[in-house]
């Protein structure tokens, strides 16, 4: 769903790529002496306080569920190192960001409808308890007469 000039996250939802700032850094984890000399690690960073492609609801709602990795400022860091290089690790931060986005950009539930049990059901129901209490008030001690 990417575009040239950004990420089209929804129909009314935009990314654009000046507002998303990159910065490699050195991966964690094993990898020899390659992990050492090479930033492969990409740090991605998107404002999303102040994104002008993403409507309000979606605006807070983004930042709510980025949860530790937004800063107060509401900008979302995503750090992605799970490749071996640089492109792999910008497309997965990049995926990540989206999907963010995406699942904060669906529309919210619709709200539940309050349902009744039936007549009979409750019937049901208060029948098996009082059967149940009958069951239980036998067990108890026998009165010899």
């Amino acid at each position: 769903m990417t575009e040239r000039d950004g990420i089209s996250v929804a129909p009314d939802v935009f990314i654009s790529e000046d507002e998303l700032v990159e910065n490699f850094i050195r991966s964690s984890g094993p990898g020899g002496q390659n992990v050492n000399k090479v930033a492969t690690a990409v740090q991605l960073r998107f404002d999303a306080r102040n994104a002008p492609g993403l409507p309000e609801r979606v605006r807070e709602r983004t930042i709510s569920l980025a949860g530790q990795r937004a800063t107060k400022d509401g900008v979302i860091v995503i750090e992605a190192g799970r490749f071996r290089t640089q492109e792999q690790n910008r497309a997965d931060a990049r995926a990540r960001l989206t999907a963010l986005v995406a699942k904060a950009a669906e529309p919210p539930p619709k709200p539940r409808k309050k349902t009744r049990p039936t007549k009979g059901s409750v019937e049901r129901r208060l029948q098996s308890k009082a059967g149940r209490s009958t069951v239980k008030k036998l067990r108890g001690r026998v009165d010899s007469d």
